[in-house]
């Protein structure tokens, strides 16, 4: 399983590492330029789209909405054709003028799941600008040959002496502090500075009991590689590409619910390409190219198409015949003002620091 989860990353490494050659020079008129994350720059989801097209799809990588806008904001008006986004981050997107909005009559939405087109954000003012591609959850990782997977039924266990020194915490202050919200029965949407203290306390209990508090690749190969038992925070995205060769290996969404994230596709206003671009988010959006992005060498998550063209057995390391139930009991992200987000973030910290 660690080799499995170092060729990951080895992959995305390189992928970016090529992306960013190919992008040094000038790009040619017909090829298609993608700002992405490093589940599309596989080339199992890339090269029928650029066969059938005769085209070049040039990606570059990067990790957080941030970093994204950073990038477009060094580089010239249609240098960039499609972006992949944080769904809940498309209104910052549109606030910026940098993304067209999309033709709902050419988008197969009446595929997705309803829960997951995320229209309170994808759609500004009526448009749409977004599309969400792909879900998941932050919620609770773990291998089920070390810890009952009854107890990961509910978030309580998470707090069980018995598991002292056998958890680790995704270090993202943002899903973590939605999961210590949903174990005291609170919604994320809702979350106000009163409720701090009691979130406080959930998390303070969660560090005692961990082993470690780590990024992304920090706590997958925690995970992995047999370190800890549990990850809090993680799901699908960590566990089901590493399935096959460890199905111990596995997910819950516990009674107290789940964290939601999705991903969506924009098209930037000023590409000079919109409609390869248009072609390639319909591409994406297709039962092939959805089942592709899925089972993405860099990480798996659930279709947003209810109609994605997974087999058998992935459809059972995905879970997807428990999806409609999950997302019942799912919240989004937090979605904190300023202020609220400052006093998080120095919640996290605290909680960081605490020994």
């Amino acid at each position: 399983m660690f080799t499995t989860l170092i060729s990951s990353l080895k992959r995305s490494a390189c992928a970016a590492a090529l992306a960013g050659i190919a992008l040094a020079s000038p790009a040619s008129a017909a090829d298609l330029n993608a700002l992405i994350w490093c589940d599309h720059a596989d080339p199992a989801l890339l090269k029928p789209f650029e066969d059938a097209n005769s085209i070049k799809v040039n990606v570059k990588e990067f990790e957080g909405t941030g970093a994204g806008f950073a990038i477009v904001d060094q580089s010239q008006p249609g240098d960039w054709d499609v972006m992949v986004i944080d769904s809940i981050d498309v209104p910052r997107g549109v606030a910026k003028g940098l993304f067209e909005p999309l033709p709902e009559d050419k988008l197969p939405l009446g595929d997705l799941y309803p829960e997951v087109t995320m229209d309170g954000s994808t759609k500004v003012d009526g448009k749409r600008y977004g599309i969400t591609e792909k879900f998941g959850y932050n919620t609770i990782g773990f291998n089920k040959s070390k810890v009952d997977p009854a107890d990961m039924q509910s978030m309580n266990s998470l707090l069980d002496a018995k598991y002292k020194g056998r958890i680790a915490i995704y270090d993202y202050y943002l899903p973590v502090i939605g999961m210590a919200a949903l174990a005291i029965g609170k919604k994320t949407a809702e979350l106000t500075e009163a409720d701090l203290p009691a979130i406080k306390e959930v998390l303070l209990k969660m560090k005692a009991n961990s082993k470690l508090v780590g990024e992304v690749t920090a706590s997958q190969t925690a995970l992995a590689t047999g370190e800890v038992d549990i990850l809090v925070g993680g799901g699908e995205w960590v566990t089901a590409g590493l399935a096959k060769e460890n199905p111990a290996l596995d997910f819950s969404v516990p009674k107290e619910g789940a964290i939601l994230w999705s991903q969506s596709l924009a098209m930037f206003s000023a590409s000079k390409n919109k409609d390869m671009a248009l072609k390639f988010i319909q591409y994406v959006m297709s039962p092939e190219g959805q089942a592709r992005l899925a089972t993405s060498s860099c990480y798996w998550g659930m279709p947003a198409s209810k109609k994605a063209a997974l087999d058998d057995s992935q459809k059972k390391i995905l879970r997807f015949d428990e999806q409609p139930d999950f997302l019942k009991r799912s919240q989004p992200y937090p979605a904190p003002n300023a202020d609220l987000d400052k006093k998080m973030q120095d919640l996290w910290t605290e909680m960081l620091q605490t020994q």
